[in-house]
């Protein structure tokens, strides 16, 4: 990057890449050439930035310039103005979403600037394809501490100390885990990395696996991979560029040390990221998990000891042999010390990929680099731990993202998902859909997950449709922990927390879907009615003009009105309205101001007086 006036940094993440950051870059190219800035200024790919959803991300070194939703058209502005004059362009600059105030450099932008990057230090930096580039910035230089200055007692030992947890499940200590199988005396040991780190950094992952191995003395390793071409064609690349070069293979780095490593295309089942499954799917058989013990560590891959860890476990590995269990552990806390890589997603100003300590408040996170909830909508909860995670409502935001501290709340850190749950969100009908994906994805081996789980669904869709009594959020809640205990894996054991979680911080809601068969969220279809508060109604036709069936009529500038006998409960009037104007009443108002239509209006009229009728209903709702 030295030797360039300017370097020119494109994303190369899949978001971006969907935005055409190819042709992007290609044009640039072009560009610059023809304005005989080529030995000047330089234009590369790299990892992914994080900020998926302004993509195309586009960094200028050194200013430290990030330009946003970047397209073709921009290509001609961005040479003649910033590369040959020096100017900024505002209109590709990130907008605070409050104030709307323009911020130019990247590590002003408060998605940056409240992250610690360790893991992810290298996205945006370098092109995770060139091994070159890796090595420029410390790369395998751990892998080679390891091999030549470290006994395999050194490396757990430091791993140990350092407090590193499973990044991944219930956190379980890295260390303890390969001191384990390291003590097993076997013919062969086998190392598996369960399943973006390795989009963003392959070879990061590669060091942290041998590493890994020469620990507990393996020799083979799999990589556990979605079938994605791109992810595939990346870390194949890396694994032939490291053994070219002698990091893998016979010899590593002219030591005594082999290891071998395979890439292996999953099933892409759920319940294949429990690890017993995986390594049932590793050796061609269907992906169901095995009774514990023996654990893997004991008997794994064809009944031999095996260690496996996520990628992002294994991408903390060479950070601690090169900088030390002390320096890990300044980030984090006691019990969960380092950093944890998060998605970040949800109705909020910022979302993407972020790497934070450990021990941060959900509350930092959601508002502080996420920017808040956007205007208009009000947070509700938010979901932690992927699909499979808990409901924390807003009274607990300042609970700091420990493991245990997440546990506490029937949730998880699992997966390392955030999704930000705003006020159109039904509590019940989340709680249902997360049952659903169980149901679907329960490999069916054992009969608490297979049988417990359809029941579950059947009481919640029986909430939703206005079918159920106030007993059955009882009996939802004992079989939930009854899922919970019994469970041969993880899947059947973690499944239940969104049930418990919303039962135990939104058992109102329940019960109004219940006792008032009203879903004020207007999400449960059979659960509630749409109608127009003319008060507030200032006739703009917006509403109208995204209704499916026409449902919605009425004069410019004048309120408007909803014919109930058209509407279908689709919520696009309530999602599209801007002054609050759409209300939710419950189900019987429908039915209600149906008869009144019939009452005062022939047939083919709609309706001119909802609110006289919601006010003659003032009692029912």
């Amino acid at each position: 990057m030295n030797n360039y006036r300017l370097n020119i940094m494109l994303c190369g993440g899949a978001g971006c890449s969907a935005g055409g950051n190819l042709k992007i870059k290609d044009a640039l190219i072009e560009q610059i050439k023809n304005k005989g800035l080529d030995r000047e200024v330089s234009v590369q790919m790299t990892s992914c930035n994080g900020f998926c959803p302004q993509g195309p991300i586009m960094i200028i070194y050194p200013d430290n310039i990030l330009y946003q939703k970047v397209s073709l058209k921009d290509v001609a502005s961005i040479v003649d103005e910033h590369l040959i004059k020096g100017k900024i362009i505002d209109k590709l600059i990130y907008k605070e979403p409050a104030k709307k105030q323009s911020i130019p450099v990247m590590k002003d932008i408060p998605f940056f600037n409240k992250q610690v990057l360790r893991v992810l230090r290298n996205k945006g930096l370098i092109d995770p394809e060139s091994l070159e580039q890796y090595i420029a910035r410390d790369g395998y230089q751990a892998a080679g501490k390891a091999l030549f200055e470290m006994t395999p007692e050194d490396i757990i030992d430091l791993v140990k100390k350092s407090g590193l947890r499973g990044r991944g499940g219930a956190g379980a200590l890295t260390g303890m885990k390969w001191e384990q199988c390291a003590k097993i005396k076997a013919p062969q040991k086998f190392i598996v990395c369960n399943r973006s780190i390795i989009e963003v950094e392959p070879h990061l992952i590669i060091e942290g696996m041998i590493i890994c191995a020469r620990a507990i003395g393996a020799s083979k390793g799999f990589i556990y991979v979605r079938s994605i071409p791109v992810l595939i064609d990346r870390l194949q690349k890396a694994i032939d560029q490291a053994m070219e070069n002698g990091l893998l293979g016979e010899g590593i780095l002219g030591s005594d040390f082999n290891l071998e490593l395979e890439i292996f295309k999953s099933s892409d089942e759920f319940v294949c990221g429990e690890e017993t499954a995986l390594l049932m799917s590793i050796q061609s058989k269907r992906g169901m998990p095995t009774p514990r013990p023996p654990f893997p560590v004991e008997k794994g891959l064809w009944e031999m000891p095996t260690v496996i860890n996520t990628v992002e476990t294994f991408a903390n590995i060479p950070l601690i042999i090169l900088k030390g269990a002390e320096w890990f552990r300044s980030a984090g806390t006691e019990l969960s010390p380092g950093t944890k890589i998060f998605s970040l997603s949800g109705p909020i100003n910022n979302t993407g990929l972020i790497e934070v300590p450990m021990g941060i408040t959900l509350k930092s996170v959601i508002n502080d680099i996420g920017g808040g909830v956007v205007k208009g909508r009000k947070f509700k909860a938010v979901q932690v731990g992927g699909s499979t995670g808990g409901y924390i409502p807003e009274e607990f935001l300042s609970l700091p993202i420990t493991y245990e501290d997440v546990t506490q709340m029937d949730a998880i850190i699992g997966s390392g998902g955030i999704y930000v749950i705003s006020d159109l969100n039904c509590m019940v009908s989340s709680a249902k859909f997360t049952i659903e994906f169980a149901v679907d994805e329960s490999c069916g081996k054992c009969p608490p997950c297979r049988i417990g789980t359809t029941v579950l669904f059947d009481l919640l869709n029986n909430i939703t449709q206005g079918k159920a009594k106030p007993e059955d959020i009882d009996l939802m809640e004992d079989l939930s922990k009854d899922i919970k205990n019994t469970s041969l894996c993880g899947l059947g054991q973690t499944a239940m927390n969104p049930v418990l979680s919303t039962i135990r911080f939104f058992r109102d809601e329940y019960l109004e879907h219940i006792n008032e068969k009203w879903c004020k969220a207007g999400v449960c279809k059979e659960l509630c009615t749409f109608f127009v508060d003319k008060e507030k109604c200032i006739g703009c036709g917006a509403c109208a003009r995204v209704c499916p069936k026409k449902a919605i009529s009425g004069e410019k500038k004048k309120p408007h009105n909803i014919d109930q006998t058209l509407c279908i409960q689709c919520r696009a009037c309530y999602e599209t309205c801007k002054f609050n104007a759409l209300k939710v009443g419950p189900r019987h108002l429908r039915e209600e101001l149906m008869i009144k239509m019939d009452e005062q209006k022939p047939p083919d009229a709609t309706i001119n007086n909802i609110e006289e009728i919601k006010q003659e209903n003032k009692e029912a709702l």
